[in-house]
């Protein structure tokens, strides 16, 4: 900062230079993140406005010289002086840290502002930023220069710039008023400009991250519009958001698999008291016990899949990494399924294995929201909540509305309890399963008898990498294709034609099948959320089925498997489908010169072929091989066509969105039948058969 400051100004910039000396502590980092950051603080004191009740619209402009624009309808900030500092409310807000309206419950019973160094770090990292407040009739400005108030000569007042020539106010700072409102308008305009100073040279605003939480707001705040206004394309483009549902709709939104149950809302409220110091009237600070009140709102169902989404927010503030409320949902969740199985034990067969929270957490997706005055987090960034009280309040509150739900005596309530019950059970039999398969799969070696199924024909190498394991359709492949491998590097394990669709099949039925459960097996790593990508005894797995309809549906039967419970298998492209040739066609060459054979994959590459035999005036033989499936070719057809590294085409199973995939598997092989009757019915004319594996 430049050394002409004048000194009724030292006391305020002296608090500030700590902020830009060590902007890190408050904003994280000096990155996009932190960049990101300073616009968040801006925009949650609009939305602590909008929790008390005042003002429904905020909007955010992102203008093309880079800066940010935030407005709101809200009360304003306050215009009047300040006694104790006999500076106007908006020079102490944005000057003073640990100053606002957020300090005593006065203004604010439940406020994501506590520091009152929000606006105060960000102008303190701007290289400029122009409050405007419309109040009592006026609008009021103000503009600063890395904290210091004073007065831009810019040269259009309709284009600021923070490169205009700086002015610091010397004697006494103004409140300037600019214009007149309405009687009862009322609101407050702030832009910024980031200072590159202290931003590092690729850091910029992420559109994308302040969409999603915009939205995730607007869900946390029902009524709220949020209008996110882009001007830095050549087109001026609008993102609105506003929800009336709340967290249940933001539920519904976080959810990418298939329901279990309904959206479940758990509400209550909790006691409890703290000592905190507290000013008297003499300026003294007095340890004082105050009584306060914690408001919980959760909203949670469970999915037919096995990820976990679960967001916490304290009083609309996001916290990522959980803390005391996360924590007593989880103990509360976990205490009181436990006790459930406990109870019906005998019906669900579950034995004296206990529930672990993995196994609970399995297919949920929850909103966890918790309202109270001035809670602890650690550190500005407000990512850990630390207040101990609330982790007994959140489990309590968890408790008693899961028991009332499990009490109800609704048809639907009994059903989806009964089925929550199933479902973790099941997962809690995976897991164990699962740790089992895990300890006797890996591969074995010359002093260690082998637990793998009879019918794999395992290769000889230990090298993961460069091995592969083809799962074959039928024991007539498999004989030829014993003949036709490379039995250093390639292994088989034959399957018997379709097997268990397991997007509809539970857990228990897939671990219960005897195919699916061989190949998980074989494959070693284990299934599910226990499943170790490292552990893999093969570098690829290839599905070898026949060319034909039969043939398709029994690799999207065998791709459900992978996509549900070994996930990372097709995330890393180590699952791969064989493609053997559909035509064999023998061109008949002349005297002694040996005939040549040309394989096709498609009728049009076919036809193609033999028209271009035909212009070269070649014989072929009559009627041409069609292959109706592998077991019809012989062990050097096979060998060169499918198997060869040197001569085979492969076709990689990718998977570039998880959430669009999970969609396609689930209108093709899940339970809800009317989708894909239309899907069927409206794709029958436009699908080719080649795209029915895709």
């Amino acid at each position: 900062m430049s050394s002409d400051y004048s000194a009724r100004h030292l006391s305020v910039l002296e608090g500030l230079e700590a902020v830009r000396k060590r902007p890190g502590m408050y904003i994280g980092s000096t990155d996009s993140r932190g960049l990101m950051h300073c616009l968040w603080e801006v925009i949650d004191n609009s939305v602590d406005e909008a929790l008390a009740g005042h003002g429904t619209e905020i909007a955010i402009v992102m203008h093309p010289d880079g800066s940010v624009e935030v407005r709101d309808k809200a009360r304003g900030i306050p215009v009047d002086v300040e006694p104790k500092t006999g500076l106007s409310g908006v020079e102490v807000v944005f000057t003073k840290l640990h100053a606002g309206g957020k300090f005593g419950g006065g203004s604010y019973a439940a406020s994501g502002g506590l520091h009152g160094v929000g606006a105060s770090v960000v102008n303190a990292l701007s290289e400029r930023l122009d409050v405007e407040v419309d109040r009592g009739g006026k609008t009021w400005a103000m503009s600063f220069h890395r904290g210091e108030p004073g007065i831009f000569a810019d040269a259009d007042p309709k284009n600021p710039s923070p490169d205009a020539t700086f002015t610091p106010f010397e004697k006494k700072s103004e409140l300037r008023v600019i214009g007149k409102t309405a009687k009862g308008v009322t609101g407050t305009r702030i832009r910024y400009w980031a200072d590159r100073q202290i931003f590092t040279k690729g850091a910029g605003f992420q559109v994308e991250d302040l969409l999603s939480r915009a939205r995730q707001t607007a869900f946390l705040v029902p009524g709220l519009a949020l209008d996110i206004i882009d001007l830095t394309g050549e087109e001026p483009h609008t993102t609105s958001f506003q929800f009336e549902g709340g967290i249940s709709e933001f539920v519904e939104h976080l959810a990418t698999d298939a329901p279990l149950t309904d959206t479940w809302r758990l509400n209550g409220t909790g006691h409890f008291t703290e000592t905190v110091p507290v000013l008297n009237e003499h300026g003294a600070m007095l340890p004082t016990e105050l009584q306060r009140d914690c408001e919980v709102d959760i909203a949670l169902r469970w999915g037919t899949g096995y990820d976990t989404v679960v967001k916490s927010f304290v009083n609309i503030i996001a916290t990522p990494k959980g803390g005391t409320h996360q924590l007593g949902f989880d103990q509360g969740l976990l205490k009181f399924l436990r006790q459930q199985v406990e109870l019906n034990a005998r019906r669900l067969k579950a034995g004296n294995d206990k529930l672990e929270k993995d196994d609970v957490m399995a297919g949920l997706t929850a909103v966890i929201t918790v309202r109270l005055p001035e809670p602890q987090f650690e550190g500005q960034t407000k990512e850990v909540l630390g207040t101990p009280a609330v982790r007994a309040i959140v489990a309590n509150v968890v408790a008693k509305s899961m028991a009332a739900r499990f009490a109800s005596t609704k048809r639907d309530d009994k059903a989806q309890s009964a089925l929550v019950l199933d479902k973790v059970v099941a997962e809690m039999k995976s897991r164990i399963s699962a740790r089992a398969h895990k300890e006797t799969q890996r591969r074995k070696n010359a002093l260690e008898s082998s637990s793998l199924p009879a019918k794999l024909a395992d290769c000889r190498s230990n090298d993961v990498a460069n091995s592969e394991l083809f799962i074959v359709e039928g024991d007539s492949a498999l004989g030829t294709a014993k003949v036709a491998r490379d039995s250093e590097h390639q292994a088989l394990l034959p399957i018997r034609g379709k097997i268990l669709n397991t997007q509809k099949a539970s857990v228990a039925d897939m671990l219960g099948n005897a195919e699916c459960a061989a190949i998980i097996q074989v494959i070693g790593a284990g299934s599910g959320r226990s499943f170790d990508l490292s552990a893999a005894r093969y570098g690829k797995v290839i599905i070898m089925s026949d060319a034909d309809v039969d043939g398709a549906h029994i690799r999207t039967l065998l791709l459900t498997l992978f996509f549900r419970y070994m996930r990372p298998m097709i995330e890393e492209g180590r699952v791969y489908a064989a493609v053997p040739p559909l035509h064999r066609v023998v061109v008949m060459n002349p005297g002694s010169k040996p005939n040549e054979t040309i394989y096709t994959y498609s009728e049009a590459e076919l036809q193609g072929v033999l028209a271009g035999l035909k212009k070269q005036n070649k014989r072929y033989q009559d009627p041409i091989q069609r292959y109706k499936g592998l077991g019809e070719m012989d062990a050097d057809q096979l060998a060169t066509t499918t198997m060869d590294r040197r001569h085979r085409t492969l076709r990689r199973m990718s998977m570039n969105d998880a959430e669009n995939a999970g969609r396609v598997f689930e209108l093709l092989m899940g339970n809800d039948v009317a989708p894909r009757k239309e899907f069927i019915v409206d794709s029958s004319e436009t699908l080719s058969r080649d795209r029915i594996d895709v």
